[in-house]
């Protein structure tokens, strides 16, 4: 079975993640707030000796250990950012060959300033059809929202870095919206919500993915009817396919027309 470090692991991502992929994988569990009851130890990546030999006979890591509040300050993104050098000196020093890494959706936060983008984060979606939104894809210009953004965009870079010069097969998830009531709570969230369930199913493809693949950016978000994120390198590199759509939390007199 394969061996999966997850930093960060007591947080909400970390926690459904332990629950959902544990049928499926060898979890160690590693978080600056340990939790005995659920096998996740004291460490912090930015003191890589509280890290003593969490690495060691690990097959792939999942790094959710930075900070996950947007109001992060510049201070606060250089320790994430010092963070993420460590982690994957660690893999690098103990032959760990995969690395999915918990980037984020603002990255490229501003295009939501744009029509039609803007008109659905607000829930107005007069005159719009969701299949004719031109959906934001990896591959565009990155336009990070806030000093979390570019801390996240910083960690993509890196991870090239490693990829090329050191071999790591590093996976970028840039993750929507997930909360602990797995359900929409704004506008927005119907069409960023990435679902537990689908979350799972994420990290899962992204654990299973070919070896081969030595980098890539993927957006996580549900099969919601007004996502606006391009989810077509991910159902076909990864084999991601999201199952659930937020329109089934939506009020019927709230439904689109």
């Amino acid at each position: 079975m394969t061996r999966v470090l997850i930093l960060g692991a007591a947080g909400v991502v970390g926690s459904v993640l332990l629950e959902g992929l544990s049928a499926d994988f060898e979890l160690v569990g590693i978080d600056r707030t340990p939790d005995r009851a659920r096998g996740i130890r004291r460490g912090d990546v930015a003191k890589p000796r509280s890290l003593g030999g969490a690495f060691d006979g690990v097959d792939a890591v999942v790094d959710l250990a930075t900070s996950p509040s947007m109001e992060l300050d510049w201070p606060g993104v250089e320790r994430d950012m010092a963070g993420r050098v460590a982690v994957l000196e660690a893999m690098r020093e103990h032959g760990v060959g995969r690395y999915v890494f918990a980037s984020s959706n603002h990255v490229t936060g501003m295009y939501e300033n744009d029509e039609p983008y803007a008109a659905i984060v607000r829930g107005d979606y007069t005159g719009l059809d969701p299949a004719a939104i031109p959906l934001v894809a990896t591959d565009w210009p990155i336009r990070p929202d806030s000093p979390y953004g570019v801390g996240k965009a910083f960690a993509e870079a890196l991870t090239r870095f490693y990829s090329e010069e050191h071999g790591l097969s590093c996976i970028n998830l840039r993750i929507g919206t997930v909360l602990a009531a797995d359900r929409p709570a704004n506008e927005r969230h119907y069409a960023t919500l990435l679902s537990h369930a689908d979350l799972v199913r994420l990290v899962r493809a992204s654990l299973d993915a070919p070896p081969e693949l030595r980098h890539g950016i993927y957006y996580g978000v549900s099969a919601n009817t007004w996502r606006f994120w391009d989810l077509s390198n991910a159902q076909a590199e990864l084999g991601f396919e999201p199952r659930d759509d937020t329109e089934r939390f939506r009020d019927s007199s709230l439904r689109s027309t």
